[in-house]
């Protein structure tokens, strides 16, 4: 029989030794080092559009090593040329993010590139498809779900053992408002994110012994290629209504603030969901009297 004591202590033990060994080198830290990812290596999953693509751009501009994954070779070889020309140090595979076996030959690329070490994992590969509940099929559902939720659950577990060689990894889910409050956008689509906010939530606790982080990130309708190709107009006329802001996010402010959770000065941050959403998710109910 286990002794709960004992293993209780030899964990709170663990826990501690990590904790101090971890705020000591915090501790020591300067400013410009808190606030830089200079050397910390990264996959950016999608990164060619949309938020991936100034992810991608904000984490290098912090002096991350980036390597993405596209579908599209041709428009992944651009998006590496003009990287090239800025300076970024940025590599890139082909892969299709929905597919198990590409996604472990993608890790098997990255551990390659970076020597068996990962710093900073973005799952940032998503798909949605809007239609009422009562239409979707099986295959919209199969979709959903290997696109957003399989190939995030996946690609974490296959960078386990690199980030926690790196002694210090950090993991962002790219979710959406859209799982954390009701919209009337795909409620498949809602599900998958729902449940990347749940899974940052449970790795965070079971993977903060290894050195791993983990947090999700939920926009809302941010001014994307995505966003103009799904939402029409009327409907992007409602929620800039109910966004206190009054306008679409840009994709730059979504990757500000994934930048700063891989970042040492966001080191006390993990297991949260964070909405970069112009105050939509909390604008209950406003009422303007009519002077």
């Amino acid at each position: 029989m286990i002794d709960q004591h004992l293993l209780c202590s030899t964990y709170s033990l663990h826990i501690t030794h990590f904790n101090q060994r971890s705020l000591a080198v915090m501790a020591g830290a300067e400013q410009s080092q808190r606030w830089s990812l200079r050397g910390k290596t990264a996959l950016v999953t999608g990164g060619t559009k949309g938020i991936g693509h100034a992810v991608v751009e904000e984490l290098a501009g912090f002096g991350a090593v980036i390597h993405i994954c596209a579908r599209d070779e041709t428009q992944l070889n651009e998006c590496l040329s003009q990287w090239q020309k800025k300076g970024f140090q940025v590599t890139g595979s082909v892969c299709d993010a929905s597919s198990r076996t590409e996604r472990e030959k993608l890790m098997q690329n990255v551990s390659s590139v970076f020597g068996g070490k990962l710093d900073i994992l973005i799952n940032n590969v998503g798909a949605i498809r809007s239609k009422p509940t009562v239409d979707f099929t099986a295959e919209d559902f199969s979709f959903h779900i290997s696109t957003n939720l399989e190939s995030a659950f996946h690609l974490s577990q296959l960078a386990h053992p690199l980030l926690k060689a790196s002694g210090c990894g950090n993991i962002v889910f790219m979710s959406s408002v859209a799982g954390v409050v009701s919209l009337n956008v795909s409620s498949i689509y809602s599900a998958t994110k729902g449940a990347m906010n749940q899974l940052a939530r449970n790795l965070a606790c079971e993977w903060a012994s290894d050195g791993i982080r983990a947090n999700a990130v939920a926009p809302a309708v941010i001014a994307t290629p995505l966003a103009n190709a799904v939402f029409d107009d009327e409907f992007k006329k409602v929620v800039i209504s109910r966004k206190p802001l009054g306008r679409f996010g840009e994709p730059e402010e979504v990757a500000s603030l994934v930048a700063f959770l891989c970042m040492p000065a966001a080191s006390y941050i993990t297991g949260q969901t964070i909405c970069v959403d112009g105050g939509l998710s909390v604008n209950g109910f406003s009422y303007q009297p009519q002077g």
